[in-house]
């Protein structure tokens, strides 16, 4: 009900945009290119929840991150098919024999989008000096920095930076470790060898933006707004109904064939929030994608197979394993679940074989095991088979819960599980979830749902202690889904915001192994040290592991270049549309 009130708003939305001065966006005439490909079209698909930030340094969710990595980009890219590093924005760069110091050379002829923040309101030349200037705002003590951790402990002067700017300071030559040499080239010292440096380059945090837009518009006025070096750039945004990107006509990249970059004369997001009105409007043709099936219609779209059925057999479909979890988060801090045994009886009390079976119908693989994806094992060799993790036991659940103080449920009180909303998945495993809890502990569970923005502000400010949560990673390491738990990225006090240890576990065994790994070169060596950090955290049962997802997506059969990664990773550079 909720969507079909406003869907007229959706389709007059995209009436206007399409019917006003950005007709040429949306025209989809389709004009041949060198090499068998063509220009133009708009691709359109959809999100499920609501985008919470375009801003570089406060992208927190996978949405932002999916529309961002079009409108901004950093030094390095990763590719569509497989996530392997490329050049960006830096052409080339040279690493030192000790592996602490990165010299990039930033690639001469790229300016920022056209925007009233520049004098003439012509984008400028981008310069190793803006990196300079992004790297020290990220290294900044500020509201909406949700990335002040990524160099911390890393860079050189990263931390001291931070700390400075803490207390209101702020430091004259920035970041001692990041220093813009020239015009082209910049230089990254790092305070120890990090063998995942690279990778860690990919993400938003790091993208550049000129300090012309900032001063104008600020972090406020970014939310919703870009001003980056990307393929496209910002058109309109209605608020939570719909994001056009147009074809950014003085992209610097080129395919083989010559052509200019990207193909499409744009990209359209909507936010419909029910996938089977999603996948009701693929159907139509009025959108180019569907990610993720409506669990309930699974057995209509694919045979046991998981191959399609007849009546979809025309789209393309892509499945892959994804570099994701999905978990139940504990507040580790704050009663009840300080406790560990608590804890420990929810683990042992979920059944994840008959949810992924019989609730997500097998789009997902039950985790018994930890917080890192078992995708990592194919793609970069990390093995899990020798975790142990938690396997359905009711009762052992039931015998750890009344060792607990909570003997059949008796004197815990109602439990209160938080969930954001997501297409209608979300409810349904919480419902399962709430079930199996009744059923087996005589636990009553009270589920709660709030939009995307609330819930996360609400587990970032420690105001709910039984949560829905999930994770893709930032980059293709390990590392990325451990830090999650990492000590001193909990706060002092219980009710600080903090964006990465949000269950606020506390346990110097754990860092140290981290701290280990971090600096651990062998890759072998430091898988084992994140197995052992990894089996802690079950053993502690921090949080309630639930299952990896099985990403599909369902493609318009005049689609191509598209393929599909285990990051879900979009970029619409190289995605072009033949003639139906």
């Amino acid at each position: 009900m909720k969507y079909i009130s406003k869907l007229p708003l959706i389709l007059l939305c995209c009436f206007l945009i399409s019917c006003g001065g950005d007709k040429p966006a949306t025209s989809g005439d389709l004009r041949p290119a060198n090499g068998g490909k063509y220009y133009g079209g708009v691709f359109k698909y959809n999100e499920e929840d609501l985008l919470r930030h375009l801003f570089p340094l406060n992208i927190r969710g996978t949405i932002g991150h999916r529309i961002s990595l079009n409108l901004y980009e950093g030094l390095i890219n990763l590719t569509q098919d497989n996530l392997n590093v490329i050049p960006a924005l830096a052409e080339s760069w040279t690493i030192s024999d000790d592996g602490k110091v990165y010299t990039f050379k930033i690639r001469k002829g790229v300016f920022f989008h056209d925007d009233p923040c520049f004098p003439d309101g012509k984008g400028r030349e981008v310069t190793a000096k803006d990196f300079k200037y992004c790297m020290d705002l990220l290294c900044t003590s500020m509201d909406n920095n949700a990335g002040d951790w990524l160099f911390k402990d890393k860079v050189l002067g990263a931390t001291a930076h931070l700390e400075a700017t803490k207390k209101g300071e702020t430091p004259i030559d920035g970041v001692k470790g990041v220093k813009a040499l020239d015009d082209n080239t910049l230089e990254i010292t790092l305070e120890n060898p990090f063998p995942d440096f690279m990778v860690l380059l990919s993400t938003p945090f790091t993208y550049v933006f000129p300090k012309e837009a900032y001063e104008k518009y600020g972090i406020k006025g970014m939310r919703n707004y870009a001003v980056g070096t990307g393929p496209f750039k910002i058109k309109k945004v209605v608020e939570n109904e719909v994001i056009l990107m147009l074809r950014n006509e003085n992209y610097w990249g080129k395919d083989k064939d010559g052509n200019q970059l990207p193909y499409l004369d744009g990209v359209r997001v909507s936010f419909i929030k029910e996938q089977k009105s999603a996948l009701l409007e693929f159907k139509k043709g009025n959108l180019d994608m569907v990610y993720r099936l409506p669990y309930e219609m699974v057995d209509e779209i694919m045979d046991e197979n998981q191959q399609l059925k007849p009546d979809y057999q025309k789209y393309q479909l892509q499945m892959t394993s994804n570099l994701s979890i999905e978990y139940y988060g504990f507040q580790n801090q704050t009663e009840p679940f300080n406790n560990k045994k608590l804890r420990q009886a929810f683990c042992y009390a979920i059944d994840r074989k008959k949810i992924t079976d019989f609730v997500v119908k097998k789009m997902a693989a039950p985790n018994f095991a930890g917080v890192i994806p078992m995708a990592f094992k194919d793609i970069s060799g990390y093995d899990y088979s020798q975790l142990k993790g938690y396997n359905y036991d009711p009762d052992k659940a039931r015998k750890l819960l009344a060792e607990a103080g909570y003997p059949n449920g008796k004197g815990l009180g109602k439990v209160t599980l938080q969930i954001n909303s997501g297409g209608g998945k979300n409810a349904s495993v919480a419902e399962a979830i709430q079930q199996q809890l009744e059923e087996t502990l005589n636990i009553e569970v009270e589920i709660l749902q709030l939009l995307f923005p609330q819930h996360y502000e609400n587990i970032e400010t420690a105001k709910t202690n039984f949560w829905r949560a999930g994770w893709v990673a930032d980059y293709v390491s390990p590392e990325n889904f451990l830090r999650l738990f990492y000590g001193p990225e909990a706060p002092a006090k219980i009710t600080e915001k903090t964006y990465l240890n949000t269950i606020r576990f506390k346990n110097s065994e754990y860092d140290k192994l981290f701290d280990k790994a971090m600096s651990t070169m062998d890759k072998a060596q430091r898988h084992e040290l994140y197995r052992q950090a990894e089996q802690i955290l079950l053993d502690e049962a921090a949080v309630l592991p639930l299952f990896n997802t099985r990403d599909v997506r369902l493609i318009q059969p005049d689609v191509k270049n598209f393929p599909q990664n285990a990051m879900e990773f979009r970029y619409f550079t190289d995605v072009y549309k033949t003639p139906e």
